[in-house]
């Protein structure tokens, strides 16, 4: 477009004739309308202006332009120079001005109307810019001009009919910008107008049949307007006319039947998102220079016709009308295509066609680019020779009805960036080979028969932002390599398959996803926590599959969440208060599934259309019209007991229970007279006092990225104390569990009277309140740099080889054995008062450095002098025995089942 402005500038202005010198003084006046022109620039990021001083004459400024004669500015040049300003009425005094050439830059506010004092004017470009306000009409004084573009800028108003009156006028651009109204008539006095660009307003009406008159006329564009009525027959008799492009309006009738001989220069014909109706005309064969064919988007019936004769036609574009018919024949245009070596487009998608798929398109030129065929009624199998296509970006197939296998050559589409091939009955396995279009953005190959295992190879497609393989009989586990693709995954969709496995952690890399889908496959295990890293999903579908186990806490990182699915699972727990937190979230389906607990009644739970929890047996409270029963709490459980079973039990423990009262406190009383502690407070005198602002400071505010651990009643953070600069590890109890704040006396109880170097360090403790006013209480202990005894036998597998834990040898573990001894027989048999664990298993072992074991978490130890009096007065401990359920570590059996029998024989 520019060239041909340039072109055009040039052959008129070598045909200019020489202006007469005016009288003295007009130079001065050139020096202060440029001076005044440089005033109202606001910013001028590129100094273009900084030569426009008193040091050198005016005609060596930077961008101006004089006569050599008479010494006069008769061009200025600025473009491109990102100046900030407005233009100055000024520049209508610079009566010499032939050229003004303001283009992209930031110019704002009107076009000044002392323009149309430049009757010299030849071109005046002020496209890419920000100018305001109505075209001004003095610009049709300006008699000699002949490239007039305003193009890109923020006018408002109507096409000024005045503007009719430029005869001279060869290229008018005045697309993107706010203009309303219609075309004027007046236009079709343009008699020299070349070219004439509209597109992108808000013009109105008719096409004037005026526009018939401009017998110079090459290119006529308004598109993405709101044009209507039919366009005239005189235009279609234009024969110097090259491009006509009216797309995105409201047109309506037939195109003519000879349109290919009255137009036979035409190059470009662009009428897509009208009303057009009728066949396409036959005698396009006849227009041999056409290039550009787009018709998508109206009501055009009938076949497409023979276009072997256009050899320089690159894009064909008939989608969404109503062509063919459902015939065999109807796609008998294409075969002749297979010789267009300039082919870079071909769109029939969303039309009639019938019949096979030709195998000769693999035949079609390498510089085809977009290929889509979709949304026809099209059969056949995909060629095997598709690979030969390599110029490829989009190929669109979906929605016929395709059989056969996806071939392997597809995997020599190295540009392929869209490949959508859903909708059809494609059968076999999908190839690994697509793992090698690693330019692939988008994949679509839902509802067809695909069989076997999803291929690994995809992972290799690094760019992909959309991935559908629902609705097919894929199997196997979901390879890892697919479900990690770092930071790019958008949308990805697995449903209504055969998958089976658990959900790779790696999901957790799709911190992009914002659409997954593994609804009705056959997926199993829990939830994986590093879902919770998916931070941008916004629609999670889960329901229909083998889920079990709780709702993970993690996914309370899903701010954006909108729809959640968890129905038809065998999840269990109860349901995560953060539920009612997430404030986006619409629609929550948690069914049929084995939850338990009472239901929240805030957030999300507070719409009864918002939400369903059916087929839950175990759930109670919720709002009203769940119509669940009242939650009860665990003491009225416990009471509700079976009566039967209390008695049968009593009746044999209660003896034994009375004979440990009296043994205990036999043993208490002797022990008590042997050793009593001195007088003080050993906590005051040996531990350092720490406030709960401490704590929150030494955890970077209690982070998730310093948490180590988590137990029953609380979690446990790495900290930095100010004070000393220690690494400690900081147990913060959860108050609101029940049972936590007994558990921190327990501990406390404990470690005050224990010392051994098998025994984890307390280092303090904190008991208060925090910022919010809250009960805070925790633990301060020595920093183990070797975590639990736990993570070294059964160690999580992570990515980062660096953070794996190596074997312990035999010798590593014997000693460990025995620093596990030494710490329970000091407790058993050498503490002042003896102390029973009630929950030793590796997870509360602990290594330092040297790998020397630890024996921790003294949550629900107890004080063998002090167990039977505290059962007795504790009615609320749970009957049975402490600790982890189903497992008991061996060297702990021997205190614990007398402990236990005795609970037993106190609460029944």
């Amino acid at each position: 477009m520019s060239s041909c402005i340039l072109w055009l500038l040039f052959l008129q202005i070598i045909q200019l004739p020489i202006p007469f010198s005016l009288p003295t003084g007009g130079n001065e006046t050139d020096r202060l309308s440029l001076l005044a022109l440089k005033s109202q620039i606001t910013n001028d990021p590129f100094g273009m202006l900084s030569s426009w001083n008193e040091s050198l004459h005016f005609c060596d400024w930077s961008g101006v332009i004089c006569g050599k004669r008479h010494r006069r500015v008769v061009e200025i040049d600025l473009h491109s120079a990102q100046l900030v300003g407005s233009l100055s009425p000024h520049i209508g005094n610079l009566s010499f001005l032939r050229i003004l050439k303001l283009e992209n830059n930031r110019f704002s506010h009107n076009i000044p109307q002392e323009l149309g004092h430049l009757f010299r004017l030849r071109m005046l470009s002020l496209e890419n810019n920000t100018f305001d306000g109505k075209i001004p009409v003095n610009i049709s004084h300006c008699s000699n001009l002949l490239i007039l573009s305003l193009s890109g800028n923020n006018l408002t108003g109507k096409l000024p009919i005045e503007l009719g009156s430029l005869s001279k006028l060869q290229v008018f651009f005045f697309q993107f910008n706010y203009l309303v109204g219609g075309i004027p008539s007046s236009f079709g006095n343009l008699s020299a107008i070349i070219q004439i660009f509209g597109a992108g307003n808000y013009l109105q009406g008719g096409i004037p049949n005026s526009i018939g008159q401009l017998k110079s006329l090459k290119s006529f564009s308004f598109g993405r307007n709101n044009m209507t009525g039919m366009i005239p027959p005189s235009i279609y008799n234009l024969s110097s006319l090259m491009r006509f492009a009216v797309p995105v309006n409201q047109l309506h009738g037939n195109l003519p039947p000879d349109l290919g001989l009255t137009l036979p220069n035409l190059e470009i014909l662009l009428m897509s998102f009208n009303r057009f109706s009728g066949s396409i005309p036959p005698t396009f064969s006849n227009a041999s220079t056409i290039a550009v064919i787009e018709l998508s988007n109206n009501n055009l019936t009938g076949r497409v016709p023979d276009l072997s004769s256009l050899s320089k036609l690159r894009w064909l574009i008939v989608d969404v009308n109503y062509l063919g018919n459902g015939n065999d024949d109807d796609l008998s245009f294409l075969p002749p295509l297979a010789n267009k070596t300039s082919l870079e487009e071909l769109s029939i998608n969303d039309n009639n066609f019938g019949g096979l798929l030709p195998k000769i398109i693999s035949n079609f030129s390498e510089n085809l680019k977009r290929m889509t065929f979709g949304r026809n009624q099209i059969r056949g199998s995909i060629p095997s020779g598709i690979g030969n296509l390599i110029g490829l970006d989009t190929l669109g197939l979906e929605m016929n009805q395709l059989t056969g296998v996806i071939p392997n050559s597809i995997g020599k589409l190295q540009n392929l960036g869209v490949l959508a091939l859903g909708g059809n009955k494609i059968s076999g396995n999908i190839p690994s080979s697509m793992g090698n279009i690693t330019s692939l953005l988008e994949v679509y190959l839902s509802a067809n028969n695909l069989q076997g295992r999803i291929p690994s190879s995809l992972g290799n497609c690094q760019n992909l932002l959309i991935l559908h393989l629902d609705q097919n009989n894929l199997s196997g586990s979901i390879p890892k390599e697919v479900i990690s693709i770092p930071s790019s995954s958008r949308i990805l969709v697995l449903s209504e398959n055969q998958l089976t496995g658990s959900l790779p952690l790696e999901v957790g890399k799709l911190a992009n996803l914002g659409y997954f889908n593994l609804s009705h496959n056959r997926l199993s295990g829990e939830i994986p926590r590093t879902l919770g890293s998916c931070v941008s999903l916004e629609f999670l579908y889960m329901e229909g599959n083998l889920f079990q186990g709780p709702i993970p806490e993690s996914l309370s990182s899903l701010r954006a969440l909108q729809i959640l699915n968890l129905s038809h699972n065998n999840l269990s727990g109860e349901i995560p208060k953060f539920l009612a937190e997430l404030k986006l979230l619409t629609s929550l389906d948690l069914s049929f599934n084995n939850l338990e607990g009472e239901v929240p009644v805030q957030g999300i739970f507070a719409r009864a259309s918002g939400f369903s929890m059916l087929g839950n047996k175990k759930l109670c409270g919720g709002m009203p019209q769940l119509n669940l029963s009242r939650c009860t709490s665990k003491k009225s459980r416990k009471l509700k007991s079976s009566t039967k079973l209390k008695l049968i039990i009593a009746i044999p423990c209660a003896f034994v229970g009375i004979v440990l009262v009296v043994s205990y406190m036999l043993f208490f009383f002797l022990k008590e007279k042997k050793s009593r502690p001195a007088s003080g407070s050993p906590w005051e005198s040996t531990f350092q006092r720490v406030a709960y602002e401490d704590l929150l400071q030494a955890t970077n505010g209690f982070s998730p990225a310093n948490l180590i651990g988590a137990g029953s009643f609380g979690s446990v953070y790495k900290g930095i104390l100010r004070s000393d600069g220690a690494a400690v590890a900081v147990k913060v109890f959860n108050l609101l569990r029940e049972g936590a704040s007994k558990s921190f006396m327990a501990e406390c109880a404990a470690l005050i009277n224990i010392r051994h170097r098998n025994l984890v360090k307390v280092l303090t403790a904190c008991s208060g309140i925090d910022f919010q006013g809250n009960d805070f209480k925790a633990l301060v202990y020595e920093f183990m740099v070797n975590g639990s005894l736990e993570e070294w036998l059964h160690p999580v597998q992570q990515s980062d080889e660096a953070h794996r834990r190596r074997d312990l040898s035999l010798l590593q573990r014997l000693n460990i054995a025995i620093d596990v001894a030494s710490a329970l027989d000091y407790l058993h048999n050498h503490c002042q008062i003896a102390v029973v664990h009630c929950d030793l298993k590796p997870s509360n072992v602990l290594l330092d450095g040297d790998l020397t074991a630890h024996v921790g978490d003294f949550g629900l130890a107890r004080l063998l002098p002090q167990a039977s009096h505290q059962l007795c007065l504790d009615q609320t401990s749970s009957i049975g025995l402490k600790g982890t359920i189903g497992y008991a570590a061996p060297g702990n059996i021997r205190i614990i089942l007398p402990l236990f029998t005795f609970q037993f024989t106190i609460l029944v």
